[in-house]
């Protein structure tokens, strides 16, 4: 049995569940409903839900394991968070089992181990139950992400992503894409309806002339007037792919991109550890390199926040030099 098995078994169909009670949230409460477009409630009821999942799923099979989670429950307790508790408890059975439905407090319980403080010794898991809420609610790009990390080295990462291709070639065709990764043994796509994983990896490029960005839609997560910079000394003139959340990771581990750069929008943002353990160890198993825009590993040790860390570089490993030299020559004014 390869190290690690059981945990990535349950990673995958936690997320998996996870994945399917936020497409439920947004056919409820997204698709069939008008939003003013300052409601956010329907990613709030996604968020708490897969959270409330995938917390549930790590506890029944690693009583022992802390988990650093994004939320906590306090804004459904209460008559206050009455109306929202009962839409997260309707909509999380509603895709669990007969046998696995849980009640309202059961909920509250499971959320709320997420709040670990993480740090260098031991074992924990770090979720973000949904990465990318803009993208959620506009149909877009989304992905929930849960990490192992054993002694602040992440071993083990499970992503899904709802609403991206499982083929890139045929954007118009299935989607609903998990991507799995174990630290030594490679990285792996299957699709949320078949149980058979595709090995990915990088595209085979050798120059940056031939490269392809992966940026964020939303130009406050990531500079992208410095990117354009970048981009131009490295002779890159094919447009970027534009996606919320890790699914960038996602996509240029599987060669739908090159080069993935969370540039710093300002000088005390602090990254945290769920936007990308998971993210972070695909692309390195894919065949990437991943550092922060200082060439400094990214170090999930010191906690929630990778506070050790400026922004972060994510690229094919045959032009990641030149990408970094490119980076620090942008931002060598700025940092």
């Amino acid at each position: 049995m390869s190290a690690l098995a059981t945990e990535r078994s349950v990673a995958i169909q936690a997320v998996l569940q996870a994945s399917r009670v936020c497409q439920s949230v947004f056919q409820h409460l997204v698709a069939n409903e008008t939003l003013t477009k300052n409601d956010k409630s329907p990613v709030t009821v996604a968020d708490f839900s897969a959270q409330a999942i995938i917390n549930t799923y790590l506890h029944k099979a690693f009583p022992n394991d802390p988990i650093v989670g994004e939320e906590d429950s306090k804004d459904l307790r209460g008559d206050a968070g009455k109306i929202l508790r009962e839409k997260v408890h309707s909509l999380t059975n509603g895709v669990l089992d007969e046998s696995e439905k849980l009640s309202e407090d059961q909920i509250l319980e499971a959320i709320d181990r997420g709040n670990y403080a993480g740090g260098a010794k031991g074992r924990h898991w770090a979720l973000d139950p949904i990465d990318g809420t803009k993208g959620f609610l506009r149909g877009g790009q989304y992905a929930v992400c849960l990490a192992l990390i054993v002694d602040g080295q992440v071993q083990l990462g499970v992503m899904g992503t709802p609403n991206l291709p499982v083929d890139p070639a045929k954007p118009d065709g299935e989607k609903g894409t998990l991507f799995i990764t174990v630290r030594g043994q490679g990285a792996f796509q299957r699709s949320f309806s078949t149980p058979t994983e595709t090995k990915i990896h990088f595209s085979d490029i050798a120059t940056t002339e031939e490269a392809t960005f992966c940026e964020s839609v939303e130009a406050g997560h990531s500079s992208h007037g410095d990117a354009a910079e970048i981009a131009k000394l490295l002779g890159i003139s094919r447009p970027s792919v534009r996606m919320d959340s890790q699914a960038k990771y996602c996509s240029i581990s599987r060669g739908d991109g090159d080069i993935y750069l969370r540039l710093p929008t300002s000088k005390t943002y602090v990254e945290k550890i769920w936007d990308h353990a998971s993210g972070s160890l695909l692309v390195t198993e894919a065949g990437g390199k991943v550092t922060d825009v200082n060439g400094k590993p990214l170090d999930f040790s010191i906690g929630r926040t990778l506070e050790a860390n400026k922004g972060v570089v994510a690229a094919n490993t045959k032009i990641f030099d030149r990408v970094l030299e490119s980076v620090q020559k942008v931002l060598s004014s700025k940092l």
